[in-house]
């Protein structure tokens, strides 16, 4: 199995993301995006889920694939590799730093917060920043 799984790393916001401070990701057509539900699940539940966790119950929501199938759903969605959480629209457009624990627990950040702050200047804390949007 291929994990997204970071530990006790900060996912920094991208260099060419134009956010200030962390975003509500906006619905599209009335309908909510990759964004808005991994923006949900994480300000709902900081440092319950893992990146695999999110990763895979966003993908099975908008699949709709039925809960009594997601262990074996989830073997074969990570049994190719999968984009990480430097490739969410979170840290890409919305302004907000991924922090995971030594447990691999992820929780958003905004990037004009203290706590941001805080993580960057934590030699402990590795460091990886998300993927630009546009090539430079």
């Amino acid at each position: 199995m291929h994990s997204t799984n970071y530990f006790n790393t900060l996912i920094e916001v991208a260099e060419d993301c134009r956010a200030a401070a962390g975003a509500i990701p906006p619905e599209k057509g009335g309908k909510k995006t990759v964004a808005n539900l991994q923006y949900e699940m994480l300000q709902e539940h900081p440092y319950q889920y893992t990146s695999d966790d999110v990763l895979f119950a966003v993908f099975a929501t908008r699949k709709e694939i039925p809960q009594e199938e997601w262990d074996e759903q989830r073997a074969r969605f990570f049994a190719k590799g999968q984009p990480c959480f430097r490739a969410s629209p979170l840290p890409k457009t919305y302004g907000w730093g991924i922090h995971s624990n030594v447990e691999g627990k992820i929780a958003m950040v905004g990037v004009e917060t203290a706590e941001y702050q805080k993580l960057m200047a934590d030699e402990a804390v590795a460091k990886t920043k998300a993927m630009r949007s546009k090539r430079a």
